[in-house]
């Protein structure tokens, strides 16, 4: 229950987050211009969260969505880490935590 559980929320944290970035808002553009990435960023990252969602949903290819999502919040944590953006970190950490939980139940 519990994996099930983690999958699920996992899949729709990373679509949800994935399509906030990808639209894109004045404040999410703005965030990813002030971490020094260019335009399209958020655009590229909000993409591969989605994709990332999508290979966690299906057991053939759990695997794999779960190490790119790995590497989508880790390049996230840098990212915000670098910049001393702390406020980010709480809704980091839930992901974290959620892929672990997803990664260790499986």
């Amino acid at each position: 229950m519990v994996h099930v559980l983690s999958v699920w929320f996992l899949c729709a944290a990373l679509s949800g987050a994935g399509l906030v970035n990808a639209i894109g808002t004045s404040g999410i553009r703005s965030d990813f211009a002030r971490w020094g990435y260019p335009r399209w960023w958020g655009i590229l990252t909000g993409g591969l969260e989605i994709s990332a969602a999508a290979l966690i949903a299906f057991p053939a290819s759990r695997s794999f969505g779960l190490v790119l999502a790995t590497v989508i919040i880790a390049a996230a944590i840098v990212t915000v880490l670098r910049h001393r953006d702390m406020q980010h970190l709480p809704p980091l950490s839930v992901f974290v935590s959620l892929i672990a939980l997803a990664a260790i139940s499986s």
